[in-house]
């Protein structure tokens, strides 16, 4: 099997835990080494990689893959010199800061024949495929409104200072926001306008924590939100349609396993426990149905696996660059909602 060779641009949390470990997993993939200013980590998992100084050196070296897994402030500036460098991209979210940067690395990538792909990889998490799966097969009916949540109970600063800085990547809307308006446009499309409530909510916080978004269709609303104070949490999911509702919580392992140091496989990897099974209350052909409904498998895997395929075979990026323009599309649209206290009509970037 043909290998490419995939380098990151750093290696903490993101690379050790979400990249290198199916990157190693895939016979696709070589992982050539990691940019560490300070920290060198990554040759205690691969002594046989590199530890880079400087991106200049990682450019020059032999590669074909560069992950841009740094801070969202730097995913446009780096983005940039990597695929002026001829190199095929993985940015992480949130894509860029901007629409406008956003578009343009689109454009750039397009114009040097490059493969770019933004990693959404929630779109490959336990619940969300099975959310997915119970909106294919149909059985809620015309559905009529949604809420997707990602909540958390923590009330404490990031020990990471770019995550509370006032910066232009810094925040919940460009941090979780990204997963569910992503999960959203991928379930239903892209709306016809977008209301934002944008907050701030725990103590000395100098960024915003805490979103309230609503998505407008024409026969269907969408609710997206995210906050540090929900001890008790809503479920992540919840679907009502003409016939039926469906309510799921977050249940998906992968994080979790893999910040245990566990390693992913292609058989039993992201299986959910069975207490977290979601809810179906619809009904079917007069017959009402109030069951538990199986959870389908998560695994991050098949987002490596189809830029593998879309690097040497031509096919679809797993997540395209034309879609992360389109979450920062709605992103901007949240932003220019709560500033103007008014709903904001969008119209998609294709």
């Amino acid at each position: 099997m043909q290998k490419i060779k995939t380098a990151l641009l750093s290696y903490g949390m993101s690379g050790k835990v979400f990249h290198a470990p199916f990157l190693d997993l895939h016979p696709g993939f070589e992982i050539t080494g990691a940019w560490e200013r300070s920290k060198k980590l990554i040759q205690t998992d691969f002594p046989e990689v590199k530890s880079y100084a400087t991106l200049e050196t990682l450019l020059q070296d032999d590669c074909d893959l560069v992950i841009v897994n740094t801070p969202v402030g730097t995913h446009y500036e780096y983005a940039k010199q990597v695929l002026l460098a001829g190199k095929h991209a993985i940015v992480e979210k949130a894509f860029t800061t901007t629409v406008a940067e956003a578009q343009e690395l689109a454009a750039l990538a397009n114009e040097k024949g490059l493969q770019l792909a933004v990693f959404q990889n929630r779109r490959w998490d336990s619940d969300f495929k099975t959310v997915q799966k119970i909106l294919q097969d149909k059985i809620l009916g015309d559905i009529v409104e949604a809420e997707i949540h990602f909540d958390r109970y923590n009330p404490n600063l990031s020990p990471k200072v770019h995550k509370e800085t006032q910066n232009a990547g810094a925040g919940i809307l460009k941090d979780l926001g990204p997963h569910i308006i992503d999960q959203a446009l991928c379930l239903f499309g892209f709306p016809d306008a977008v209301n934002g409530d944008i907050r701030i909510t725990r103590a000395h916080s100098l960024v915003d924590d805490w979103i309230d978004i609503t998505l407008f269709y024409p026969d269907l609303r969408v609710r997206l939100k995210a906050g540090f104070f929900v001890r008790e949490p809503h479920p992540s999911y919840t679907l009502h349609g003409k016939k039926g509702s469906f309510l799921k919580a977050r249940g998906d392992v992968q994080e979790d396993e893999l910040k245990l140091g566990k390693k992913p496989n292609t058989t039993d990897w992201g299986t959910e426990p069975e207490h977290l099974k979601g809810l179906l209350h619809t009904e079917n052909n007069g017959t009402i149905i109030k069951e538990f409904v199986s959870t389908e498998q998560g695994n991050y895997y098949a987002f490596f696996e189809g830029m593998y395929q879309a690097i040497l075979h031509g096919k679809k990026v797993p997540v395209s660059a034309t879609e992360g323009v389109q979450v920062m599309q709605i992103i901007e649209a949240a932003i220019a909602s709560h500033q103007q206290q008014q709903r904001i009509k969008v119209s998609s970037f294709d």
